[in-house]
């Protein structure tokens, strides 16, 4: 995360990274979901004291995206949504999706997942969003896996792709109403 929060920042994108408690104590085991929520919750509203940004946009990388993902569509006030490599279904059991909950989401989003990434097969992510009608942009890294790191034949690198992730992320954010429902 360190590496793709400095990519963001070379492109004039602030980024707030965090653990989550589970990690905090050095579980290797998650947190359930609501307590992943609230840390979210609790995390943005200090950004938000501290901070004030102008427009506050929230989501994650796999899991914690996943959590402001649920926050969003809950009716949580941001004024977007940006994913990384949303973990659609586990590892090896694409039936069990975990999108019942995105035709809920009624803010901008921009997600972003590898086309070899193990936990969003693209048809299958297609398929969701097939019911989703808020603005939702989604883009896919050719060769990347779920941590989007490419092949070495694939012509690219991975800090490459984190800054292709980056610069996309910082036009997105360019295009976004004005802020408004973040605070």
């Amino acid at each position: 995360m360190l590496a793709t929060a400095n990519a963001f920042r070379a492109h004039g994108v602030g980024m707030v990274r965090f653990d989550f408690l589970y990690k905090a104590r050095g579980s290797g085991r998650p947190d359930p979901m609501p307590v992943l929520m609230e840390t979210t919750v609790a995390v943005v509203a200090r950004v938000r004291d501290e901070l004030s940004p102008e427009r506050l946009v929230i989501g994650g990388r796999s899991m914690g995206g996943r959590a402001a993902s649920m926050l969003a569509a809950d009716g949580f006030a941001a004024d977007g949504l940006l994913l990384l490599a949303y973990p659609l279904h586990p590892a090896g059991q694409p039936a069990k999706l975990r999108d019942a909950h995105l035709p809920k989401i009624r803010m901008p989003v921009l997600a972003f997942s590898g086309t070899r990434d193990a936990l969003c097969t693209r048809e299958l992510m297609e398929r969701a969003l097939a019911t989703v009608t808020t603005s939702w942009e989604m883009r896919w890294i050719e060769g990347a896996d779920h941590s989007f790191h490419v092949l070495k034949s694939s012509g690219t690198n991975d800090a490459a792709v984190m800054d292709g992730i980056a610069a996309t992320s910082a036009e997105w954010l360019a295009r976004l109403p004005e802020a408004g429902r973040a605070h």
